[in-house]
């Protein structure tokens, strides 16, 4: 019990809330409404096991690299709480986990299944050679309101595309901060990112530039899936949340990161899920 508190510790299960709302949202919007129970039960083990497995994965892979660097050389595995074959065994667990719900949902969830494992391991290795490792980043937590849609309709929309394309970007801008804490280690090792390539000012106007498309592609879907005046006030309350979130930021004063990055980013994707929930049933 001991080794599993800690390899929830190492995943950092609280991160969920950033990607879980977004599913939720993908859901509602694909039944118009509250989705059958059975539904929303193997959305979430889909979901968890999904997630688990990649963060385990992650912290895996990065092992070593986390073991050099002082800000994560404390992690579970490079602090020696946990083993790596430890850390295997329930990355397996939860990818069994995760492809039986998929199962469970319906059959095109199955057969596209394996895209997110691709995506999860692929990201794992991009800041090992490309720059680019915000964007998959993106892409692997933008599968979360399509795969939702998927289990629900059993299809894929274009509008649930766009959303995952807005989750993208809003994932690729806050990783871009996140990232600025390592920008001189990511520099020593020869690891690719924004900040190392880009610097700390530049990087900015980026995450903002990725933040602004973010927040047009979600108005335009008020647009799209016809929602109402209930959808559109919550995402302008989301441009309110991206807005401060840059202002906490300063190019000389990276200090208020983890404020930014945690508890901005959770308030922004429970928003969006509220508001459209609020807005389908109202």
């Amino acid at each position: 019990m001991n080794k599993f508190v800690d390899f929830l510790k190492m995943i950092k299960i609280e991160h969920s809330i950033f990607a879980l709302p977004f599913a939720f949202t993908g859901a509602i919007i694909a039944a118009n409404g509250i989705p059958e129970f059975n539904k929303i039960l193997w959305i979430i083990v889909a979901m968890v096991g999904a997630r688990t497995g990649a963060m385990g994965l992650n912290r895996v892979i990065d092992a070593e690299i986390d073991k050099r660097n002082p800000r994560t050389a404390n992690r579970e595995i490079p602090a020696g709480k946990i083993k790596k074959n430890e850390a295997i065994f329930y990355i397996i667990i939860s990818f069994v986990v995760y492809e039986f719900a998929t199962l469970m949902l319906n059959k095109l969830c199955f057969i596209l299944s394996p895209i997110p494992l691709v995506i999860f391991i692929l990201y794992s290795y991009t800041k090992r050679f490309t720059a680019l490792c915000h964007i998959v980043l993106g892409v692997a937590l933008g599968l979360a309101p399509i795969g939702a849609w998927v289990a629900i309709r059993g299809d894929i929309n274009t509008g649930i595309v766009l959303m995952g394309l807005a989750v993208l970007f809003w994932v690729a801008g806050f990783d871009i901060i996140y990232a600025l804490q390592d920008i001189d280690f990511d520099r020593k090792e020869n690891l690719h990112s924004i900040p190392r390539y880009f610097g700390v000012r530049n990087s900015l106007v980026l995450s903002r530039i990725f933040h602004m498309l973010a927040f047009f592609i979600f108005l335009y879907l008020y647009k799209y899936f016809n929602f109402g005046l209930i959808y559109l006030f919550g995402i302008l309350i989301c441009g309110a949340f991206m807005f401060y979130q840059h202002r906490l930021i300063k190019s000389d004063d990276l200090s208020r990161v983890n404020i930014a990055f945690f508890n901005l980013n959770a308030y922004i994707s429970l928003t969006v899920f509220m508001f459209t929930l609020l807005d389908i049933i109202f």
